[in-house]
Parts: structure tokens; sequence; C-alpha cells
């Protein structure tokens, strides 16, 4: 069974395909505006969508931040430092806290001859004239019964031994240098002498070394007096090495200068 479709003005338009597309907006011919059968381009996408629809959320962007190195190694500088201050604390006490004969001992360098010469560091032989030591300069022995100034004196010139040993023997730390020792290096040396009992300070010829300490019964020979021993040393053995105790005179001595003892000083005896 066919169908035709009626002529006449009722027949429909025919229409004719040119293969082109109808421009974006137009409606197609035969389409009625707002009948929603246009075949344009469709709606606009929204402003700055550039067609593509709407926008992703853009999702925040986490910033990894790394460790704060500065304060790390304040804290661990300031940690080391203290433990420092307090090792050395703790060290110090037990070395304080040690008889002086066992720093004296520990000091680089010295010489104790009270464990090398028993019978040289026995005291109390008082002899006139001149006395030959084994020692130079001597550090115990046969002495003066007078003995040197020792309360902080500095010489300018050589003293006598004898002199010198009687007071190595109230507990004085004598300092003897070579004439020509660098003033810079004297002065140092003075520093650490003046005003301070029971220590003196001279010169003395044909020293082996720039420096000798003494007390009595040991010696220690440096090169300068920036060495820190002796510092060591006179902390360590001035009036602890006396044999007549710390209240040995040091006062009312011989204070002239010269390598010959004065015998018949009307002095008292110790």
């Amino acid at each position: 069974m066919s169908i035709s479709t009626p002529g006449g003005p009722e027949r429909r338009p025919t229409v004719v395909t040119t293969g082109k597309k109808p421009a974006a907006g137009r409606p197609t011919p035969g389409a009625k505006a707002g009948d929603g059968k246009s075949t344009g381009a469709g709606p606009r996408p929204a402003a700055g969508g550039k067609g593509k629809g709407p926008r992703k959320p853009i999702a925040p962007v986490k910033v990894s931040q790394g460790r704060s190195w500065g304060p790390i190694a304040l804290f661990v500088a300031v940690g080391v430092l203290a433990a420092s201050i307090i090792g050395y604390g703790a060290w110090a006490a037990f070395q304080g806290s040690k008889p002086w004969e066992k720093r004296a001992a520990g000091i680089d360098g010295v010489v104790d001859y009270r464990e090398k010469e028993p019978e040289l560091v026995k005291g109390g032989n008082h002899q006139q004239g001149a006395v030959k030591y084994t020692v130079t300069p001597p550090v115990a022995g046969p002495h003066n019964a007078a003995w040197q100034n020792c309360m902080g004196d500095v010489y300018d010139a050589p003293i006598a031994n004898e002199h010198a040993v009687h007071s190595l023997e109230h507990g004085t730390v004598w300092i003897a240098y070579r004439p020509d020792l660098p003033a810079d290096q004297v002065t140092k040396l003075k520093s650490k002498v003046q005003g301070q009992e029971k220590m003196m300070l001279s010169p003395y010829e044909g020293l082996d070394k720039p420096i000798s300490l003494q007390a009595w019964g040991y010696q220690l020979k440096v090169d300068n007096a920036d060495d820190s021993r002796i510092d060591e040393f006179i902390k360590t053995l001035r009036v602890n090495a006396s044999v007549e105790g710390p209240t040995a005179n040091c006062d009312q001595g011989i204070t002239a200068t010269g390598t010959t003892p004065r015998d018949g000083n009307q002095m008292p005896t110790q």
C-alpha cells in the first residue's frame, strides 16, 4: 500500500541540501525561533570557559618546609658547652682534692729531688760561708742562717744561693731568669711575684734554660714566661713545699743583692 503526498498549495517545500552547515546561531531553515529545534552551535559557554565547560577546582599546593637547622645547631652547641663546663669543673675539683705532692708530680717537666735525693731535702742544716751545691739553681741542702726576704720581692741583681735556699725551706717559690731575658718577659714574671708572700724573683747567671723555678725539693725549667706550668708550679708548691710549716717567716730577711752570703747576721734562725 502506498501513500502519496498531496500536491497543491499544501505541499511541503522541498529542502535542498547544499552541504554547507548553517552559520552558528542561525536557525535552520524551516525551524521556528524558540521552538527548541535549532541545529545551531547550541548555548554559548560561560564567559572565560573557552568552550571547555566549567573549570575543575584547583587543589591547594602543599609547600614542604625543611627543618630549621639554625635553632637545632644552637641548641647542640649550648649543650656541648654546658657539658664541657661541667666536665672541666668535675675534673678541676678532682685535681684539687688530690694531695699537693700528687699534683706536683703531675706537672710536666718538674724534677722531684725529694724522690731523687732524699738526703738533700732534710732541711735545718745551717752553716756559714759559701756552700757548693750540686743543683743549679739550688733547691735544697745546707744554707745560711739568714734567709732572703721573700715577701714578693723583685731583685734586679743576683742574690746569694745560701740565703735563697733558706727562703725555699720556708715555703717560698724562687723564680730565677737569665740576665738577657727580654724585658717584656721579665715584666710578666714580675706580675706573678710582686705583692705575693713567699715569692721572689732575681736574675741568675749561667742558666741552661731562660727561666728556672725552685721550691724546696722541686725544680721546673721553661723557655718563656707565657708557659702555663709556671702558674701551676706556684699554685701547687708555694707554702706547701715548706718543711717548717706555713707560719715560717718571709719578712725581716736579707734584702741586699750579691752572691756572697752575709755571715754573722744577727737575725732569728728558723
